[in-house]
C-alpha cells in the first residue's frame, strides 16, 4: 500500500501560490512600514506629567486601523477565507474602510464598503479614490446586515466588529501596545500610568489591555467614550447588551451597541467626552502640534487632561500615552467646517476656554454637557 503524500490538484496548487503571494505582500508592506511616531508635549499646569501622543495617521493609508486592516487580510487568508479574484466587503464608518480599501488594491481585490450615509465625504472619496465602492446605507444600525448580504453573494466580509481581536496578535508582533512599550523605554518615566484610547470594534482597547497584563506592567487602560456610548454603559453595567443613551457627531467610536470585540475586563476606567468637548479637543490638537486630527484624537486629549488633573491633584508624577488616530483633513467639510457646526448646533467656545485653562492651572474645569 501506497504511504506518499497526496499531491495537490492544479487547480489547488494554482490558489495555494496566490494565497502565498499575497501573504508575501503583506509581510513586505509591513517590513517597508516604518513605526509610527510618538510625540511628546509638555503644559505648564502639568510639571512632572508627561504626555505622549502616538500619531497614527502617519501610516500609508492614514489612521490607526491600517494596522488592523492588514491583520484582518491576513487572518482571512490564513483562514482559506480569501482566494484571488473574490471580492472583499466591510461595514466601517470611514478610517477601517480606508484602509481595506488600501490593502484589497495592494492584492488586485475590489473592495466595497458599507458606511452610513452620514459619513464625512472626504473618507467616502478617499474609499473611491483607492478603487473601492461605497455602499451607503441610511439607516446606521443596518450596516452589518448590508455586509452581510454582500457576503452572501460570495464576498469575503473581513468583519472588522467581529473579528478584530481573534485578527490582531495581543502578546506582540508589533502590535499597538508593544510599539507604545518599546517607544517609551528609553523616556524618563518609561512605563505609563495611564494608556488612553476610544473604542471602535474593540481591538485596540483590547490589544492594549491583554499586552500590559502579559508584560506584567502596572500601567491603567481608560477608554475615552463620546457621552451616553453603549460602551461606557456596556463598562459600567457589565452588559453586553447596553445601548446607547444618545447618538454621537465623533466618527469611529461611540457605538450604538456594544461589539463583541470589546473586553469589560482589561478596562480600567471610562471618561465620557460630551462632542462639543471632543471637537474643541481637536482644534485645540492643531494648535499643540501643528496638525488636524480628527474627534476620536479630540476626545482622547480630553481624557488624558481630565486624568492628568486628577493625578496632579494627589501628588502624583506619571506619563500617559493616547492616540492620534486619523488626520483631520477628513473632516474638512464636517468638525472643522464652522457652518457645519452652527447647523449641528456646536458652540465649541467655552469647552476650548477650559481645556486651555486646564492646560495652563493643572486643574479640571469640568465641561458643561
Amino acid at each position: 500500500m501506497s504511504t506518499a503524500t497526496p499531491i495537490i490538484g492544479a487547480p489547488q496548487a494554482a490558489e495555494r501560490g496566490w494565497e502565498l503571494a499575497a501573504l508575501e505582500k503583506l509581510s513586505q508592506e509591513a517590513a517597508r512600514s516604518a513605526d509610527t511616531h510618538l510625540l511628546k508635549l509638555n503644559f505648564p499646569g502639568f510639571d512632572g506629567i508627561d504626555f505622549y501622543f502616538k500619531d497614527e495617521s502617519v501610516h500609508p493609508s492614514g489612521s490607526l486601523k491600517h494596522r488592523l486592516a492588514r491583520s484582518l487580510y491576513l487572518y482571512a487568508l490564513c483562514n482559506g477565507r480569501l482566494h484571488e479574484g473574490q471580492a472583499v466587503v466591510d461595514a466601517s464608518s470611514g478610517s477601517t474602510a480606508i484602509s481595506e480599501a488600501w490593502f484589497a488594491r495592494l492584492l488586485g481585490l475590489h473592495f466595497t464598503a458599507v458606511m452610513p450615509a452620514v459619513t464625512a465625504p472626504r473618507k467616502i472619496h478617499a474609499v473611491q479614490a483607492l478603487g473601492g465602492t461605497c455602499d451607503l446605507v441610511e439607516d446606521a444600525g443596518q450596516v452589518h446586515a448590508r455586509a452581510a448580504e454582500h457576503a452572501a453573494r460570495g464576498a469575503c466580509h473581513l468583519d472588522q466588529f467581529g473579528l478584530a481581536v481573534r485578527a490582531t496578535d495581543w502578546r506582540g508582533n508589533n502590535n499597538i501596545a508593544e510599539s507604545i512599550i518599546t517607544q517609551m523605554m528609553r523616556e524618563p518615566q518609561p512605563v505609563p500610568t495611564w494608556i488612553v484610547c476610544g473604542v471602535g470594534t474593540g481591538g485596540t482597547s483590547t490589544t492594549i489591555g491583554r499586552y500590559l497584563r502579559y508584560r506584567r506592567l502596572a500601567t491603567h487602560l481608560c477608554v475615552a467614550e463620546p457621552t451616553g456610548s453603549a460602551y461606557v454603559e456596556g463598562w459600567r453595567t457589565r452588559r453586553h447588551d447596553a445601548v446607547a443613551r444618545q447618538p454621537t457627531l465623533i466618527e469611529g467610536i461611540g457605538r450604538p451597541l456594544v461589539e463583541p470585540g470589546f473586553t469589560f475586563e482589561v478596562v480600567d476606567d471610562v471618561i465620557e467626552v460630551p462632542d462639543h468637548a471632543a471637537i474643541a479637543g481637536a482644534w485645540l490638537l492643531e494648535t499643540l502640534l501643528g496638525r488636524r486630527y480628527g474627534g476620536s484624537s479630540g476626545t482622547n486629549l480630553v481624557a488624558c487632561l481630565q486624568l492628568a488633573a486628577g493625578l496632579r491633584k494627589s501628588g502624583q508624577r506619571g506619563s500617559i500615552v493616547s492616540l492620534l488616530c486619523d488626520p483631520g483633513e477628513r473632516y474638512a467639510e464636517t468638525l472643522f467646517n464652522p457652518d457645519w457646526l452652527v447647523e449641528h448646533h456646536i458652540d465649541i467656545g467655552p469647552a476650548s476656554q477650559a481645556l486651555k485653562q486646564s492646560i495652563a492651572s493643572g486643574t479640571w474645569h469640568a465641561l458643561a454637557s
